[in-house]
């Protein structure tokens, strides 16, 4: 059983502002906004939601395979996934190109403004599933990147009959009600935080309990509340935060959470299970600065299972 992994590949440069946002936006200003913020400091990290996706899974042990685009500057990044265990054989290269680059700016109270530029990702769709064998027996994660990268790969993965979960995540302000209806429609899962679910609740004109209604299972994560399971519509699973040692910085941490979730729903763990997982992992990326930069054994990973929630980790999960 393999979970193939689509979206970006990119450089984060981690940037981290000393105030708050909030502080210097005028709410009465907002149709001309223009502000600059003077930061502390700046990391150039590895990201992209495909790569830090597929960095978690390989840690956690599970079969993961790429399926994305990269520039002339991804050989030290390939070499770090390959020995993570992710199988890159979906990963085309673009020469003459940088791989895409995402900048972060952070404050103290963990709010964040992005800016994305694509770069080579946009040439992962010129990547077909069917080109890493996609089989019955795949998961698909289908996560934010070049909409026409999203939209091909969702419908490869209904022809094929292949469960996919689909999380627009950031992406969500560039999808049309379509786009968006059309990535629910079929899915095995539907992945987003709660402010991604008003969004997608606007642009579609769907209220948001009827759009969690239409997916088999919807993960709804609510940052420092936990998350929540819904089975077509209905609350099936309160997930728990788990404990953070310190909170360092919050990039990435979704990417994990869909990680581990990805991980345990191929497994066919139970939805508590499942989500208690995802919540763990996403805890380890919080605990470092950038989103590939943590690692664990996986017996300590169990341990600290129990340690978070009181339970232990079922044998064989990972």
């Amino acid at each position: 059983m393999r979970i193939i992994v689509t979206g970006s590949l990119a450089y984060d440069y981690i940037m981290n502002f000393p105030g708050k946002f909030s502080d210097h936006i005028l709410p009465d200003k907002v149709h001309m906004l223009t502000v600059s913020f003077l930061v502390d400091s700046m990391k150039r990290l590895r990201g992209g939601t495909a790569g830090n996706i597929a960095y978690n899974l390989g840690i956690l042990g599970a079969k993961a395979v790429l399926v994305s685009a990269a520039g002339q500057d991804f050989a030290e990044y390939k070499d770090v996934l390959a020995r993570s265990g992710v199988d890159l054989k979906g990963v085309k290269e673009v020469p003459h190109e940088f791989t895409a680059s995402c900048f972060i700016n952070t404050d103290q109270v963990n709010n964040q403004i992005v800016a994305f530029y694509p770069g080579a990702v946009v040439h992962a769709r010129e990547v077909t599933l069917q080109s890493v064998g996609l089989t019955k027996g795949d998961w698909v994660i289908i996560s934010p990147t070049d909409p026409e990268s999203m939209l091909r790969h969702t419908a490869e993965c209904k022809q094929a009959s292949v469960s996919y979960i689909f999380d627009p995540g950031k992406q969500t302000p560039r999808l049309d009600k379509q786009q968006i209806l059309g990535g629910i429609d079929g899915c095995a899962a539907l992945v987003g935080n709660d402010y991604e679910f008003g969004m997608m609740a606007r642009t579609t004109g769907v209220p948001e309990a009827e759009l969690i209604a239409m997916a088999p299972l919807t993960v709804m994560t609510r940052g420092h509340e936990g998350s929540r399971f819904y089975v077509k519509g209905k609350v099936a699973a309160e997930i728990p935060v788990a404990k953070v040692e310190e909170v360092v910085d919050p990039t990435g941490a979704g990417d994990a959470y869909l990680a581990g979730l990805a991980f345990g729903l191929a497994k066919g763990l139970p939805y508590e299970v499942c989500g208690r997982l995802a919540a763990l992992t996403a805890t380890y990326a919080i605990e470092k600065r950038g989103c590939q930069e943590h690692s664990f054994e996986r017996p300590a990973f169990a341990r600290r299972y129990h340690a978070s929630f009181g339970t232990e980790l079922p044998a064989g999960a990972l």
